[in-house]
């Protein structure tokens, strides 16, 4: 089956479900976060210092982070779709005071309830 690659109506609602992801991060918007996460204990997030398994470990990771110094810059943002219920999003991102460079990357799958992240990854490395 072949599957049709960025459509761009798909590549619309993708990347407001980005954005919206993007916005509840930096404002500290649990409730947005938690919602975009799948509720599963097939989800799983891998950070820059814990590996979370689950929707559960996830949602008890984020009510227990810092609320502060969230504010950070994207660059090198990529979205790719895959047919009309399947997405990566990928970015680049820096912070004021902090050397290194973060990378992130989620992958998106259309379900009932809407686009949730199925899995997600963040990882630093030197500039």
């Amino acid at each position: 089956m072949a599957h049709e690659i960025n459509l761009p109506e798909i590549v619309a609602e993708v990347t407001a479900a980005f954005r919206r992801y993007e916005a509840a991060l930096t404002g500290n918007d649990v409730a947005v976060l938690d919602e975009l996460f799948w509720n599963s204990p097939h989800t799983l997030r891998y950070g820059a210092g814990e590996n979370l398994l689950g929707y559960e470990a996830i949602k008890a990771f984020r009510l227990a982070r810092p609320s502060k110094g969230l504010e950070r810059e994207l660059v090198n943002t990529v979205i790719t779709t895959y047919g009309r219920d399947y997405a990566t999003a990928n970015t680049e991102f820096t912070r004021v005071g902090e050397p290194r460079i973060g990378r992130q990357s989620h992958t998106w799958l259309r379900l009932p309830e809407g686009w949730r992240i199925v899995a997600a990854h963040v990882s630093l490395i030197s500039a």
